[in-house]
């Protein structure tokens, strides 16, 4: 398919995802309804549109380096003012609805199959890349399709059908919070703290009064890409030494094997540490959770240039049809379990976000709204998904494909 802007133009692709990223933060600070709805999103809108009116395409190098390298070096420079004994405190309750949301994920994929079996071919297959993608990422849609053998046009068409799904429901997860039925049927301590934290600035919308402008020398960007660029390293040659040395041969070494030779758990792990140990030198550095914010709202523009509504229109639908049935089942899961166990709204929104768009976009979702305190929670869970959704993506496609 060709588009305007051709894919090895990485220049151009990078100069549109910063101003796509810039254009959202500035119109999330001066709009109010914009504010509402979160930088994020409208990032994410814009490249959806762009990539669907064939502006940019919907695959290229340039969005592989967000995921390779931006992403990364977002996750340490948001979390240097980490509370370990908080964040420990406040993970265990997000883990168990965390878990209850996944088993949401595994019985929509079991439902989803035995109500579109007949329609779709090597549905198995498929089930086990959606299980396993909506359970931790796409890093488990690709381990589950190489798992099972699948063909590069299924794996093309559940990328795409898992993107737009993904991108569907954050805007959902994103409007929740927001909506009168759900504030009336939950607790909702992290949105009364950012009222409460916002009611100041009643000129301002709630983004450009926690967004005000602060004091940042050349030390403090100096130390804060240093630190956050040191950290991913590191944690990059730890995670490459325990997964290469660390055997898969049973369950509970392969569970070490995933924890321990995954990155995206031994970067928080190690900020955290810092951060508690160093509290005063890492909670002073100014500057980074504005810079790692910024990075994250092009990791968003990036989410939203593969949900091409013309590909899962014409290629497959049903597919379409497919996913939404799993991601209903994790919602309505995650809801009326958590309503039944006392969660608030916050927990479960973040939970459910991790399981069906992984880590990355559930922090990202604390961040936009605010729920500072929820960001390490959203990227620790999440990342148990990594792990977790390859267990779940092999039972279901061994299960239904026997």
């Amino acid at each position: 398919m060709r588009t305007l802007i051709s894919a090895d133009n990485t220049w151009a692709l990078f100069a549109i995802l910063v101003v796509i990223a810039a254009l959202a933060i500035w119109m999330e600070q001066k709009y109010k309804w914009a504010g509402k709805v979160t930088g994020c999103v409208i990032a994410l809108i814009g490249a959806m549109i762009l990539s669907n009116i064939r502006v940019i395409p919907t695959d290229a190098p340039a969005y592989d380096f967000v995921w390779s390298y931006v992403v990364p070096l977002a996750v340490p420079l948001l979390l240097f003012n980490a509370n370990v004994k908080k964040i420990w405190k406040e993970s265990g309750r997000v883990l168990v609805i965390y878990l209850i949301s996944g088993i949401g994920t595994l019985v929509g994929g079991i439902v989803a199959f035995y109500l579109l079996h007949n329609q779709i071919a090597d549905l198995n297959k498929i089930a086990a890349m959606m299980v396993g993608t909506y359970t931790g990422g796409s890093v488990n849609l690709v381990a589950m399709s190489d798992a099972f053998g699948a063909s590069g046009d299924m794996v093309s068409s559940s990328v795409v059908a898992d993107n737009l799904l993904m991108a569907l429901y954050f805007f959902v997860l994103i409007a929740i919070p927001t909506i009168e039925f759900f504030l009336k049927k939950f607790k909702h301590p992290y949105i009364d703290e950012v009222e409460a934290r916002k009611a100041s600035g009643e000129g301002e919308n709630q983004a450009a009064s926690y967004w005000k402008a602060k004091p940042v020398a050349l030390i403090d960007i100096a130390e804060a890409l240093a630190i956050a660029f040191a950290i991913v390293a590191i944690s990059t040659a730890i995670a490459d030494f325990f997964a290469g040395l660390i055997p898969t041969s049973n369950f509970g070494l392969a569970l070490l094997n995933g924890l321990l030779g995954n990155k995206y758990l031994i970067m928080p792990t190690l900020t955290m540490l810092l951060a508690t140990i160093k509290p005063e030198f890492m909670g002073n550095i100014g500057g980074a959770q504005e810079i790692g914010t910024f990075l994250i709202h092009i990791f968003f523009a990036v989410i939203g240039v593969p949900a091409s509504i013309y590909l899962i229109m014409t290629q497959a639908p049903l597919l379409l049809v497919f996913c939404a049935i799993i991601v209903g089942m994790n919602m309505i899961f995650s809801f009326v379990f958590g309503k039944i166990f006392k969660f608030n709204l916050e927990e479960i929104c973040i939970a459910s976000n991790a399981n069906v768009g992984g880590p990355t976009t559930a922090a990202a979702l604390a961040i936009a709204k605010g729920w500072q305190a929820m960001v390490v929670p959203a990227l620790l869970v999440g990342t148990l998904g990594y792990v977790i959704g390859n267990y779940y993506g092999i039972f279901v496609g061994t299960f239904l494909g026997r």
